[in-house]
């Protein structure tokens, strides 16, 4: 049984204008732990809730410099701490795992330095994975979510834990966003990005990532290995890096790479489709392993935007675009076509088995495919251009070829 104790910091505290409600979360064997202990969480409102609405949540892991109530101290500060400051109109659910860091440390993982207890490598889940997931579960069901938008995110160490327990979670989290995470092992071993998978382990349709990172920092090492195991298993990657060091600060990060915010976390929703970009034409050449050195700034699949128009049981539509001028401002010049490979995860209604063909419409081409062994549709150096062009999909009929 989950058991919870309200915690008072003070009486009706808020931040910022918004309810906090602090509780004690009991874990014990239930979770892997060896013995009872308690655990703080805290639970931000949104600005202005209103009854009978439902809203996002952002599950928030901190950094390894702070704990749940620095976290809340930097967060009433109301610094450019772009990655832990609530979103006005979602709930946030900002965990600790710093008052028990003897066995909940990193989050349960490896870090970026490979410190830790090797134990925590592989698939398993630590008790802190679990003590986690069973709060996430707990605030759910008490609190208006709508739980087809909860995000993860994280700085730092919060940025390993972050990926680490949410990437193979896509039955959970719609989207993660990691800043300088410290070490990437987390998730590889939990997702298998770099290692042969146990037999029967399977990771549902990941959520979306957006990762930003540092070439000149040395928690952002082994970076290789997460730009390489998404591209390799077709999983949605947004990255980008520049020489903005070990920083958490928007101020720090834009002078450097002003394209890191031009995703919108909250545009995605685990409800709903998305496509996978991979090999694009226009990705630079990420600096890890070997020229941690360089001084410029890159993104991979920075440039991709869509939108699904149809996902029903006999169609699935989606416009393809680039990134325009006219939507973010940018240093950058934006490109007006992008050659890449494509794959489509995630539908809600539209299904394909196994090898079964399918026939497409892509602008004015038109053409057949067939799904790949689990039932994805898959297209080879695709052109997208700013203006969207409309990809449509339907099972093929007899005979078509």
């Amino acid at each position: 049984m989950f058991e919870t104790a309200s915690l008072v910091i003070e009486n009706g505290a808020v931040l910022h204008g918004r309810k906090v409600d602090v509780f004690r979360q009991k874990s014990g064997t239930e979770c892997g732990y060896r013995a009872d202990q308690w655990d703080a969480f805290a639970v931000i409102h949104p600005e202005g809730e209103q009854p009978g609405r439902s809203y996002p949540l952002v599950v928030s892991f901190h950094s390894g410099g702070d704990s749940l109530f620095q976290n809340l101290a930097d967060i009433q500060r109301a610094g450019p701490y772009e990655i832990y400051y609530p979103h006005l109109g979602a709930f946030m659910l900002s965990l600790d795992c710093r008052e028990h860091e003897q066995t909940d440390w990193w989050w349960g993982g490896i870090n970026a330095k490979g410190e830790g207890d090797r134990s925590r490598s592989g698939t398993g889940l630590q008790p802190v994975e679990h003590r986690i997931l069973r709060a996430l579960d707990w605030v759910t069901e008490r609190f208006p979510i709508d739980c087809s938008r909860i995000y993860a995110v994280g700085n730092s160490m919060g940025g390993s834990g972050a990926l680490g327990l949410a990437l193979r979670r896509g039955d959970l989290f719609a989207a993660i966003k990691a800043n300088v995470p410290a070490g990437v092992r987390h998730a590889a071993d939990r997702c298998c990005l770099d290692t042969p998978a146990p037999e029967g382990f399977s990771v549902p349709d990941p959520p979306l990532v957006i990762d930003y990172s540092a070439q000149n920092d040395s928690w952002s090492a082994g970076h290789e290995v997460l730009y390489r195991g998404m591209r390799e298993r077709k999983y949605q990657l947004f990255g980008f890096w520049g020489p903005f060091g070990h920083a958490y600060r928007d101020d720090q990060i834009r002078p450097v790479n002003d394209l890191i915010q031009s995703v919108d976390l909250f545009s995605f929703s685990r409800d709903e489709a998305y496509p996978v970009f991979t090999n694009a034409s226009t990705d630079d050449r990420i600096p890890w392993p070997d020229e941690t050195d360089r001084t410029d700034a890159g993104q991979v699949n920075g440039f991709f935007r869509w939108n699904v128009l149809e996902d029903s049981e006999t169609r699935f539509s989606v416009a393809l675009r680039l990134l325009s001028p006219e939507e973010w401002e940018t240093r950058v010049s934006l490109p007006s076509e992008s050659v890449a490979d494509l794959t489509l995860r995630r539908f809600q209604k539209f299904r394909l088995s196994a090898g079964q063909s399918f026939r497409y419409r892509y602008g004015d081409k038109t053409g057949t495919g067939t799904a790949s062994e689990d039932g994805r549709p898959e297209w080879t150096r695709i052109a997208v251009r700013r203006a969207p062009t409309v990809l449509t999909i339907e099972p093929a009929a007899c005979g078509d070829r």
